[in-house]
C-alpha cells in the first residue's frame, strides 16, 4: 500500500509540484532567505508547468502529421511503436516496476547523500519507469524478483554514470545551472556520442557551419528561430500531406503546422529563462558555500528532459531527424519496427547528443541516425517480451500490428546489454555487466575534470571561433 501511496502522490502532483518543493528544501539547506528559497521554488514550478502546457499543446498538431507521413510510405512492419506514454503506464502497472518505485528512490537517495554520484536524481522520479519496464521483462521471463532488482538497479547506476558524464555540458549548453537531465532513455546516446564524435572531426565535420546561430547569419532574417520554426514546420506538414496537396484541407494543416513549430521557437526559449531564474539563489549559495568549506562539492539536480525540447538545434535537428528514422527502417535489413509515436520524441532523445557537438546540427543527425538506428533492432528483439507484458495488464495491440514496442524506451542498445546479461541468468555475463560499471565509474571518478575539460575542448571545435583559429594556423 506505500508503494502505491507513493505512486499516487508523484502521479498526482508530478514535477511541477515536487520539483518546487525540492528546490525550496534545498535552497533552505544552503541557507538561503525565505523570500528567495519561495521565488526559486515558485519559478521553477512555472517553468515546468510552461514546459507541459507548450508541449500539451504541440504534440496533437504534430501527432496527425507524423501519421500521415508514416501511412504516406506504405511501410509495412510487424512491431508497431506505441510510444513512450503507453510504456509509461505499462510500467506503473508491473509487480517488479511498483517494488522498484520504492527500491529506486532509496538507492539514489543513499548514493547522491554517500557522494557515490553528483546528480540529486529523485528531482525526476516520474522518468523511473525507463528501469522499470527492463526489470518487468527480466521478471516475466525469470519469475525472479531479486533478478528483475539486481537488473534495474544496475541500470540506474549506469545511467547516473552517463548523466554524471554529460551534466556539465548539459548545465553549460542549455543554460540551466547545476541542472541536467537523468532519463536513462534519453541520456544513452551521449557514450556513443563521446566515442564517435571524434571521428566526425577527423573527417573535418566540425567545419561544417550548421548551427542555430550561423544558420542565422547566413540566412539573415529566414535565419531567426522563430523563421527556422517556420520553414521546418511546413516542410514536415508538405510531407504529412504529400498524396493530397491540392486540398485545401491540407494546406490548412501545413500552415497550422509551420506556425505551431514557430510558436514554439519563439516561445520556448521565454519559458526557458523563467526556469533557469530558479536556480540563481541556488547557484550563488552553492559557490559561497564552496568557497568557505574545501568539503562542498559540485551536484546536479536531475530535471525533466522537457526542459531542453524548444532550444533551436535540439527541437530543428529532431524534428528533420523524424523522416530520417521512417527512411531508415524502411532500409535495414532485418528491422521490422515501425516507428510512430515516439517519432515525436526526437527532441527529447537527440539531447544526449546535442551539447557535446555544441548544437551542431549536421553532427546531431549523422549521430542520431546511426545511434538510433541501432536502437531499432533492439526494439525488434525485445518486442516480443514487451508485448506480453503489455497483454497482461490489460494493454490492447492497436489493428493490424502482431508486436508492439516504444523505440524511445526500448531502443537502447547500451542498456539492452545490460537487460540481456539479466536475462540470460548467467552469473558469467552478470558479473561483466557489473564489473564493466565499476572500471568505469572509477575511471571517470579518477579523471573526472580531465574528462569534463575534453568534453568541453571537443565541444568548443563546432564553435565559429575555434574553426577560425585552425584555419588560421
Amino acid at each position: 500500500m506505500f508503494l502505491q501511496l507513493l505512486k499516487d502522490v508523484f502521479q498526482t502532483f508530478g514535477s511541477p509540484v515536487f520539483v518546487p518543493v525540492i528546490i525550496f528544501i534545498i535552497a533552505k539547506i544552503l541557507k538561503v532567505t525565505n523570500k528567495k528559497a519561495f521565488f526559486s521554488a515558485l519559478y521553477a514550478g512555472v517553468g515546468l508547468e510552461g514546459f507541459t502546457l507548450l508541449l500539451n499543446a504541440f504534440t496533437p498538431i504534430i501527432t496527425p502529421v507524423v501519421k500521415s507521413m508514416v501511412e504516406n510510405t506504405g511501410i509495412q512492419l510487424p512491431v508497431f511503436d506505441v510510444g513512450w506514454q503507453a510504456t509509461a503506464l505499462v510500467a506503473y502497472s508491473t509487480e517488479a516496476g511498483m517494488v522498484f518505485l520504492g527500491v529506486g528512490l532509496l538507492v539514489q537517495t543513499i548514493l547522491f547523500l554517500t557522494r557515490w554520484t553528483s546528480i540529486f536524481q529523485p528531482g525526476d522520479l516520474w522518468n523511473n519507469y525507463s528501469y522499470m519496464v527492463w526489470g518487468s521483462m527480466v521478471y516475466m521471463a525469470t519469475k525472479n524478483m531479486w533478478l528483475s532488482l539486481g537488473c534495474m538497479i544496475l541500470l540506474n547506476m549506469y545511467s547516473l554514470l552517463i548523466a554524471e558524464l554529460l551534466a556539465k555540458r548539459w548545465s553549460t549548453y542549455y543554460k540551466y545551472p547545476n541542472c541536467t537531465i537523468i532519463a536513462m532513455h534519453n541520456i544513452e546516446a551521449a557514450i556513443f556520442t563521446v566515442v564517435f564524435d571524434p571521428l566526425l572531426n577527423a573527417f573535418g565535420l566540425n567545419k561544417v557551419k550548421l548551427s542555430p546561430e550561423e544558420l542565422q547569419k547566413k540566412l539573415g532574417f529566414f535565419g531567426e528561430p522563430v523563421s527556422l520554426g517556420l520553414l521546418l514546420g511546413i516542410f514536415i506538414g508538405i510531407m504529412g500531406n504529400f498524396k493530397s496537396l491540392g486540398t485545401l484541407a491540407a494546406w490548412g494543416q501545413i500552415t497550422t503546422m509551420g506556425i505551431a513549430t514557430s510558436a514554439i521557437m519563439a516561445l520556448f526559449p521565454r519559458v526557458a529563462g523563467i526556469f533557469a531564474q530558479s536556480f540563481l539563489p541556488i547557484t550563488e549559495a552553492a559557490r559561497k558555500s564552496v568557497k568557505n568549506d574545501s568539503k562542498s562539492r559540485q551536484w546536479f539536480l536531475g530535471v525533466n528532459d522537457a526542459t531542453g525540447y524548444g532550444e533551436p538545434a535540439t527541437l530543428i535537428s529532431g524534428i528533420i531527424l523524424i523522416p530520417i528514422m521512417v527512411f531508415m527502417a524502411l532500409v535495414l535489413p532485418g528491422n521490422e519496427v515501425l516507428p510512430v509515436v515516439d517519432l515525436l520524441a526526437l527532441p527529447f532523445m537527440v539531447q544526449g547528443i546535442v551539447p557535446l557537438v555544441n548544437g551542431n546540427i549536421f553532427k546531431v543527425l549523422i549521430t542520431g541516425a546511426i545511434w538510433f538506428s541501432a536502437g531499432l533492432y533492439m526494439c525488434t528483439y525485445t518486442a516480443p517480451m514487451f508485448t506480453d507484458i503489455c497483454s497482461s495488464v490489460g494493454v490492447h495491440l492497436p489493428v493490424g500490428a502482431l508486436l508492439i514496442t516504444s523505440f524511445n524506451i526500448l531502443g537502447k542498445p547500451l542498456m539492452g546489454l545490460v537487460f540481456l546479461a539479466f536475462l540470460s541468468q548467467s552469473p558469467l555475463l552478470i558479473g561483466i555487466a557489473v564489473a564493466v560499471y565499476f572500471i568505469l565509474y572509477l575511471l571517470f571518478r579518477k579523471n573526472k575534470e580531465a574528462v569534463y575539460d575534453y568534453l568541453d575542448q571537443n565541444a568548443m571545435k563546432n564553435t565559429v571561433e575555434d574553426r577560425t583559429n585552425e584555419i588560421t594556423a
